[in-house]
């Protein structure tokens, strides 16, 4: 059996898809402005990520858990996506996504790319609604880094063996503790200190990156 080569662990909103799930919810359920503006802040480090969470999940509450099946029709992946997965998986690695979104959505769009780990918040429902809550752990930006640490160790990989990339203030910890750090249409304070750039909407790009840090895949 041969050894995985490396691993990358990406977000999900903003990131390996072009659009940020909550916002389209908030959208759907009459709150889009309000919710656009503390993912926003949230994601440029202005507000605490989980408090930021919990406000824009309440104002969710009521939507029926059916609306999952007509958000997946408004996300599209981001140009590359598929190509950054399937290249990396060819040549032995393993990826990993981790998300402050929801497992409702980020499995659906996981299962359609192969993508190996997944990490998201759940969703509470009552009766077939949202009932404005989330349940278990919140994805923060240590449960990001954490996630990106166990997964390494699972492989046998050491952290200069892998590779984060994201575009938010959650994503920082990860970004700067992986082997490469890739930030990736980011806010400014993502791409001020992230070791590497791509302002380009292209995830294949990533794949450029890695084979010049690493000398190949």
């Amino acid at each position: 059996m041969t050894k995985t080569k490396g691993l990358l662990v990406m977000d999900v909103d903003s990131t390996l898809i072009q659009e940020e799930g909550i916002d389209l919810l908030g959208e759907i359920a009459g709150s889009g402005a309000e919710i656009a503006d503390i993912t926003s802040r949230a994601m440029n480090g202005e507000l605490d990520f989980a408090e930021a969470l919990d406000a824009r999940v309440a104002l969710l509450k009521g939507l029926p858990e059916t609306v999952f099946t007509d958000l997946r029709r408004q996300i599209h992946f981001t140009d590359g996506a598929r190509d950054l997965v399937e290249t990396l998986h060819d040549n032995g690695w393993k990826i990993g996504v981790v998300s402050g979104g929801f497992h409702e959505t980020v499995d659906m769009l996981a299962k359609e790319l192969g993508i190996d780990y997944v990490r998201a918040n759940h969703l509470a429902v009552e009766n077939g609604h949202l009932t404005g809550r989330v349940t278990g752990d919140i994805v923060t930006k240590d449960v990001k880094l954490a996630s990106l640490k166990a997964w390494s160790r699972e492989l046998e990989l050491d952290l200069s063996q892998t590779v984060a990339m994201g575009d938010g203030a959650n994503d920082l910890p990860m970004i700067l503790s992986a082997g490469v750090g890739i930030a990736f249409n980011a806010k400014p304070i993502v791409r001020k200190q992230a070791p590497y750039q791509i302002n380009e909407p292209n995830l294949a790009l990533a794949l450029d990156i890695i084979t010049e840090v690493r000398g190949g895949l």
